[in-house]
């Protein structure tokens, strides 16, 4: 069943395509990115261990485009929103900005500048580039995932309530995606990593899946046709 048109008259043919796209997208390289995480997890001696290459290597290869995908879905979110609640989804869609903005510098400096960095073995690049706390890069992320991700998923739920079934399930998994994104950030007064991997689930588990359905609503909802979208004053003058 396919939503109303009148509830979502930003919402273009070219939003359907790209958002539908983007989102099952978010899904597939999300999965892919749970897995090798899984892995790097599964491969470390001890649970205070950061995770190592090639995990690492190919989580940062993922995220950069995965940030990208996110902002574009995002965009669509904010023009498959009503009216009533479009200050939730331009929120929303600023704070994943933020969000890919931080990570995908963070990552492309771990990527380029950062081994080399690491081969000098001056005493302070630890501090500065690794992925063990404390380190900047690792505090820039931690902000990026589990704060600025976490605010832009929470205020995007507004935009799927009161809809189908199938938008209940994604307002509802958006939800607990980011509750426990933001409860990741508890580790960092405690110092505590383990502690942190709760937001994990929230944005590598849970939001992949949200997203998915996220593409189907998308697909399912009639979008405004090109003749509908010209101004009346270029009809009456045709």
């Amino acid at each position: 069943m396919t939503s109303s048109l009148g509830s979502h008259t930003d919402f273009t043919p070219q939003h359907r395509t790209i958002g539908r796209a983007a989102a099952w997208s978010v899904f597939v390289l999300g999965v892919v990115y749970a897995l090798v995480t899984a892995l790097g997890f599964l491969s470390l001696e001890s649970p205070q261990d950061p995770i190592g290459d090639p995990y690492i290597t190919i989580m940062r290869l993922l995220i950069i485009p995965l940030a990208a995908l996110y902002v574009v879905t995002m965009v669509t979110v904010h023009a498959y929103a009503r009216p009533a609640v479009t200050v939730y989804s331009q929120i929303a869609l600023v704070f994943m900005i933020v969000l890919a903005t931080i990570t995908t510098s963070v990552h492309f400096v771990g990527l380029t500048v950062g081994p080399r960095l690491e081969a000098t073995g001056l005493s302070w690049v630890p501090l500065v580039v690794s992925f063990e706390w404390p380190s900047i890069v690792y505090a820039l992320d931690i902000l990026a995932w589990d704060w600025f991700f976490a605010l832009s998923i929470l205020f995007a739920v507004p935009v799927f309530r009161g809809g189908s079934r199938l938008e209940r399930w994604v307002w509802i998994l958006l939800l607990v995606s980011g509750v426990l994104s933001l409860a990741g950030m508890i580790g960092v007064p405690f110092s505590d990593m383990q502690v942190r991997n709760i937001g994990i689930i929230g944005y590598a588990v849970i939001a992949p899946v949200a997203f998915l359905l996220m593409g189907i609503v998308f697909g399912r909802t009639q979008p405004v046709r090109e003749d509908s979208e010209r101004r009346p004053d270029s009809q009456s003058a045709a």
